[in-house]
């Protein structure tokens, strides 16, 4: 009998000590950001647009660093041949995540940064490969929807072919994470309703705000509350897909 209550002694001792141990602690890790003027961060001369990876850096423990390379009227050949991508390329190290959303100034024939449908394609995949080659995971991210309804009310789709490509490559590239902002922002926008989501973008009226004294109506770009729900959404898709990720997303407390 003794010799059991000295076993279990011992274990509650060993329990004990256990508990005073270090827990593993996490490496740090940078989540870069690259694509155009939906994410990206801007100028106080722009307020109140705001990128959606602005308040994205806020959902992270300390152990992440969000770095926001994402710059307005990029597209995936623009942001090559201004070598944007490439030092994030040298940069990334094992267990960084690189998060790419393209495709509104790619998809425009009008524009200057337009990018066919094949090379769109191959740059994706070139970002996916070069991620991987640093043991980074990439993340591919469909274009969020521009705000646009129908006259019955109903949102209309406005990236279906160039979202179409990065849910290809995302398949095709051994199942690459993708998060389909397309779809997700557009079921977003038809809760909200043809009025209502008009509060999620730019639209200002006249006087409205000194930055925009002639008023701004703008279906692209996103206003504080907009950034903020389409934030929310890539977040709830990282939670989703069970990435690494969402292990260092701030524990808030329960109340």
């Amino acid at each position: 009998m003794k010799s059991r209550f000295a076993v279990l002694a011992l274990c509650l001792c060993c329990l004990a000590l256990w508990s005073f141990l270090p827990k593993e602690r996490k490496q740090p890790i940078t989540v870069y950001l690259v694509g155009d003027s939906t994410l990206s961060v801007k100028e106080t001369r722009a307020y109140p647009e705001t990128g959606w990876g602005m308040p994205f850096v806020y959902f992270f423990d300390s152990t992440v660093t969000v770095d926001n390379r994402a710059m307005n009227g990029r597209s995936t050949r623009t942001f090559l041949e201004e070598n944007r991508w490439q030092p994030v390329s040298a940069a990334l190290k094992a267990g960084d995540y690189v998060f790419i959303q393209f495709g509104h100034n790619d998809e425009v024939s009008t524009k200057k940064s337009y990018t066919t449908e094949a090379d769109y394609r191959a740059n994706l995949e070139r970002f996916v490969s070069e991620a991987r080659k640093k043991k980074a995971q990439p993340v591919l991210i469909t274009p969020a929807a521009r705000r646009k309804f129908d006259a019955a009310g109903k949102v209309e789709e406005t990236h279906a072919v160039y979202s179409g490509i990065v849910r290809s490559v995302a398949q095709q590239q051994h199942q690459v994470p993708l998060i389909d902002l397309d779809r997700k922002s557009q079921a977003l926008l038809q809760q909200y309703g043809p009025e209502t989501s008009k509060k999620l973008f730019v639209h200002l009226q006249p006087g409205e705000h000194p930055n925009y004294p002639q008023g701004k109506a703008d279906d692209t770009h996103f206003n504080e509350l907009g950034a903020r729900e389409m934030a929310q959404l890539v977040l709830a898709e990282v939670k989703a897909l069970k990435l690494g990720l969402a292990d260092r997303i701030v524990k808030r407390p329960v109340k």
